[in-house]
């Protein structure tokens, strides 16, 4: 028998629905706070510390490991190498893949790929996905085939005979010319 308070379901109303659902969501609150899984930020997100890497370790163990040339390009004052690593790219036309990365000064992430594999199975190791080269980029002495795709980070691609360089992320078109620029001017590095 319904209790002369309650009132008929026809009734309810947004207030009374607000009011059933806030205990819950104070307890899903405390839930998140007790397992460290909520932070309170009102000026928005802020930017964590970017890891560092010793590029000049990574590029030489890479040198002496790998059996095609390495170099290590001379980046501007405030880029800082934050990532490293190896793979390899499957198939007749593949090989071994050297990877470090950097942000640079304006914040942006720009990754520099060498590796003894073809163009044609570079590009989509890396990418992803198939791309066709749209246009060249002149760099110093090398060129660079571009391989831009809409709504994806473009990638530059160059070929210095035993070593296939790729430029990707999210860096401008300034930023890829410097990275470029630096490759060309690098010695391969004697393990």
């Amino acid at each position: 028998m319904p209790v002369a308070a309650d009132k008929p379901r026809i009734l309810h109303n947004n207030r009374d629905m607000l009011l059933s659902m806030l205990p819950l969501v104070l307890i899903c609150l405390v839930i998140a706070g007790i397992a460290s899984q909520c932070t309170l930020s009102p000026g928005g997100p802020t930017p964590g510390q970017v890891p560092h890497v010793d590029i000049d370790a990574v590029l030489k163990y890479d040198a002496r490991d790998l059996g095609f040339p390495i170099r290590n390009p001379g980046v501007p004052e405030g880029w800082q190498p934050n990532s490293g690593s190896r793979g390899t790219v499957a198939g007749d036309h593949g090989g071994d893949v050297s990877t470090v990365g950097f942000i640079t000064d304006k914040g942006r992430f720009v990754q520099l790929t060498q590796s003894s594999a073809s163009e044609e199975t570079l590009v989509p190791w890396v990418a992803g996905d198939n791309r066709s080269p749209s246009g060249a980029e002149q760099v110093g002495a090398e060129s660079w085939t571009l391989y831009p795709q809409e709504g994806s980070e473009q990638i530059w691609v160059t070929d210095l005979g035993d070593v296939r360089v790729l430029l990707t992320g999210s860096g401008s078109t300034e930023e890829f010319t410097t990275l470029a620029d630096a490759v060309g001017a690098a010695q391969p590095i004697v393990p």
